[in-house]
């Protein structure tokens, strides 16, 4: 079992409070993820939980039981560092086993458990290697192999895959995902990423100046955002915020569209203006369109579509996909 309550947790660091009252219940065998900008307190957040940190007040409960106060190596939960946190001088096999050494199980059940997370991992041939001698994913595996023959309640991971390069991210992040599955044990997972968030989560967390923002499944905080950040958070490019004339219209301080949900054109319907920029990426374009009286709107359209910087271009919002918002920023709902 390995479901994590969080009842009006707050932590303070002096007189400036980071976490400002979070209440949370993640389901065992769920994986949650906690996104936000830098400085939010995601990783405060996880260190509560792990208990790296002091609580200021509020209760944290694992499988029912307040776990404030009891130790990190008492709460039954395994932690994946960004830094990978390897021992150089011992072999893969060493450091997957250190955890179990010092928990003084048996060497036969010690290397049961090793071959068994070496296999899942795909580090067999690895085993009697030392860390310099990998790669930074097979780093990462080791690591996660260290948190599995634990077999913990939870995983608790902090950044693990932003030391990597933009290509094996995506392969790491399928493999972390995958083995979530297979393990069926709870996931607790810190990015800044949201397109990591997006692609990995059953439920995310976004996170604001220490406040959650909103809880849901990723459809969820992309087709109803809670509010303005959340909207401008999740979903990439980023959604586009209007707040003139045009948003008194549909009865909202301020609209939101995403670029997905702009038709591009160079004769037609909708806003017109100048294009200032055009990304091509062959599966999309990415148009960059000044609206006088708008400012600068950002359009995506499959494929290739014939604009460049200097032309005129047309911009129609899907009436569907129009995000409303009250002067406060929250998210007016039909």
């Amino acid at each position: 079992m390995g479901r994590i309550t969080l009842e009006g947790v707050r932590k303070s660091f002096a007189s400036h409070l980071i976490i400002q009252g979070a209440d949370l219940d993640i389901e065992d065998g769920s994986f949650v993820v906690f996104v936000g900008p830098s400085g939010c307190g995601k990783t405060t957040l996880l260190r509560l939980i792990a208990g790296l940190e002091d609580v200021s007040d509020g209760r944290i409960l694992i499988d029912g039981a307040n776990v404030v106060g009891v130790p990190p190596s008492k709460r039954g939960l395994s932690m994946v560092f960004q830094s990978y946190a390897l021992y150089p001088h011992m072999s893969v096999r060493g450091n997957i086993a250190f955890g179990l050494k010092m928990a003084g199980l048996p060497k036969s059940e010690i290397d049961r458990k090793v071959e068994a997370a070496a296999a899942t991992l795909n580090l067999t041939p690895y085993l009697d290697r030392k860390p310099r001698e990998l790669s930074g994913g097979q780093r990462q595996r080791v690591a996660i192999g260290r948190a599995i023959v634990r077999e913990p309640k939870a995983f608790l991971f902090d950044e693990p895959l932003s030391n990597l390069d933009a290509a094996l991210r995506v392969q790491m992040r399928l493999e972390v995902t995958r083995l979530q599955r297979q393990l069926a044990t709870t996931a607790v997972y810190v990015t800044h990423d949201q397109v990591e968030a997006m692609t990995m989560a059953d439920r995310i967390v976004v996170l604001n100046a220490g406040r959650i923002e909103q809880y849901g499944s990723p459809l969820e905080l992309y087709e109803r955002p809670a509010n303005v950040f959340v909207a401008g958070f999740i979903g990439s490019p980023r959604m586009n915020f209007i707040g003139n004339e045009s948003a008194k219209r549909y009865g909202a301080a301020t609209i939101g569209v995403r670029p997905e949900h702009i038709k591009a054109s160079r004769d037609g319907e909708g806003w017109e203006g100048v294009v200032t920029d055009a990304e091509h990426l062959g599966s999309d374009t990415f148009l960059h369109v000044d609206i006088a009286g708008i400012g600068n709107l950002t359009a995506r359209s499959i494929g290739e579509i014939g604009l460049s910087a200097g032309d005129r271009a047309h911009l129609l919002p899907d009436p569907a996909h129009i995000h409303r918002f009250d002067a406060d920023g929250k998210a007016l709902h039909a």
